[in-house]
């Protein structure tokens, strides 16, 4: 009776050992901290994985650049330090103008019109990242981007000058047309880039304004609705193709949700977070015509700049865009 028990006992141990040896975890860098809706839905795509996968995966989300730093995401993916992370997807403009193409100016902005561009961009995307052994996931659109500044802002004359935060190669572009000053600052400092005069402006969306607690240290902000950028979760192609394929079914499904989810969140995000900014006294306005025209410029100037630099798979993206 006791050889029994010890038995039984053993095969449990060793069933619950295999258990243990054969689940896998990933850890996961995310740019952004855990009260932005990009991240929630990323905790919320990884509870998908582990429950449909019965915890065969486990994907650990490192968030606000704990583990890499933003511009450091993409590099890390591709180079299988990390199977899977979360990134700008115009950070990548430099690789190829089409990674840039929803951060033009006044290219797509409202949801209807990003959805669109994402349909027309998604299949260039994904023959890019392959040839970078990646693979994407899913895509989630911020709201649209608004001017946030220390002063009121009625033409493009009144931004000349101002040191302006960027975060990509288009919005630098965009900061030099307006006579700006292009400052790189990632999303977590952008707080002390203001309190301590390192910039003066940026165009972000109303959540990262929200949740930067702009009210701290500037004073308006202008709907300008200026372009709607996306976030892309992708996947190392290696870490990928080593899963079985329930688990592999399981991660697309699980991504498939958060993608869906995303945009949900993203629009519902909006209205909420420009609520939070008049609330905590940000002056909240819409733009001069005089500024619209001026910015509009520019917005076309890019628009030929990017052409010229897409060559024939660009021009295809933005005719299926246009058509």
């Amino acid at each position: 009776m006791f050889m029994t028990k010890l038995l039984g006992g053993a095969a449990i141990a060793v069933a619950a050992l295999t258990s243990q040896v054969s689940a896998e975890s990933w850890d996961m860098p995310t740019p952004y901290p855990d009260a932005t809706f990009h991240t929630a839905n990323i905790h919320e795509f990884a509870k998908d994985v582990a429950e449909a996968t019965g915890g065969a995966l486990e994907i650990k989300v490192h968030s606000a650049g704990s583990l890499f730093k933003h511009p450091e995401i993409s590099k890390a993916v591709r180079s299988g330090q990390v199977p899977a992370g979360e990134f700008f997807l115009s950070l990548l403009a430099n690789d190829n103008a089409a990674f840039g193409v929803d951060s033009l100016p006044f290219l797509a902005t409202n949801y209807g019109e990003a959805e669109k561009l994402w349909a027309a961009q998604k299949e260039v995307i994904d023959q890019l990242l392959d040839e970078q052994r990646l693979m994407a996931l899913y895509a989630v659109p911020w709201p649209p981007q608004g001017l946030y500044t220390t002063k009121e802002i009625t033409s493009v004359a009144d931004l000349a000058g101002l040191k302006f935060r960027t975060y990509n190669a288009t919005l630098e572009e965009f900061v030099n047309l307006a006579g700006a000053a292009p400052t790189q600052v990632e999303v977590p400092d952008i707080p002390q880039a203001f309190s301590t005069g390192r910039v003066e402006a940026m165009i972000t969306s109303p959540s990262t304004g929200a949740n930067s607690k702009a009210w701290d240290f500037l004073s308006h902000y202008t709907d300008i609705q200026a372009w709607i950028p996306k976030n892309i979760v992708v996947v190392n192609k290696r870490s990928f193709m080593r899963l079985d394929e329930a688990t592999q079914a399981a991660v697309l499904e699980a991504a498939a949700k958060a993608e869906a989810r995303g945009w949900e969140m993203s629009q519902a995000e909006t209205a909420a977070k420009i609520a939070v900014l008049k609330e905590n006294g940000i002056t909240v306005v819409a733009p001069s015509e005089e500024l619209m025209s001026g910015l509009k410029d520019i917005g076309a100037q890019m628009l030929d700049n990017w052409k010229a630099k897409a060559g024939d798979s660009g021009s295809a993206l933005l005719q299926a865009y246009q058509q």
